[in-house]
């Protein structure tokens, strides 16, 4: 969706860059589900979402008129969201969608309620593994495992080398599967 938005982007951005109220409007409604969700996805909360959503879209209007077109809009656009997503929350953040999204796609029809308390409890273990990764390492993995971004992508929209977001990811992968063996029967660490 993001590429095929990409041309029409540029015109409304320019229009945006000449104050044209109405074409912000345009950008706003284009982005605005994207932006949420990423915040969402980062946080885990719909009301804290929607106030990093807010500050992201009102950090774009003071800031649009300096965006050079260096970069893809859409990788800048990112960057705001992730720095308002760190700005927000620099403590223990939930990743409850993320998990709730990826277990509603394993149950099964007819699912009897043991099964089902069990893949809650599941989900909360995860959550809770994931909450605890350090903010570098959470956002990595939303952007790659949400919103399917490349190495190369994250790596634009957080300013580094995508070998340093393959070293990120390997590190919470790492992270994740020690505090996460004791599921699969493994020593809990």
């Amino acid at each position: 969706m993001w590429m095929v938005l990409e041309e029409t982007d540029q015109g409304i951005i320019e229009a945006c860059r000449r104050g044209d109220a109405d074409a912000f409007r345009s950008l706003f409604e284009i982005h605005k589900d994207r932006v949420y969700s990423i915040a969402l996805r980062y946080c885990g909360d719909r009301v804290e979402a929607m106030d990093i959503a807010q500050e992201v879209f009102l950090k774009l209007f003071s800031a649009i008129p300096n965006f050079r077109g260096d970069s893809r809009f859409e990788s800048w656009l990112y960057r705001i969201v992730v720095n308002c997503c760190f700005d927000h929350k620099r403590k223990a953040l939930r990743l409850g969608p993320l998990v709730d999204d990826f277990l509603g796609m394993l149950r099964a029809p007819g699912d009897g309620a043991l099964q089902q308390l069990m893949r809650d409890q599941l989900g909360d273990r995860v959550r809770n593994a994931i909450s605890a990764l350090p903010p570098d390492q959470r956002i990595a993995i939303v952007l790659r495992y949400t919103e399917g971004l490349s190495y190369d992508e994250i790596g634009e929209v957080l300013g580094c080398t995508s070998g340093t977001i393959a070293s990120r990811l390997n590190r919470a992968h790492k992270t994740l599967e020690r505090r996460l063996a004791h599921l699969a029967g493994g020593k809990n660490a």
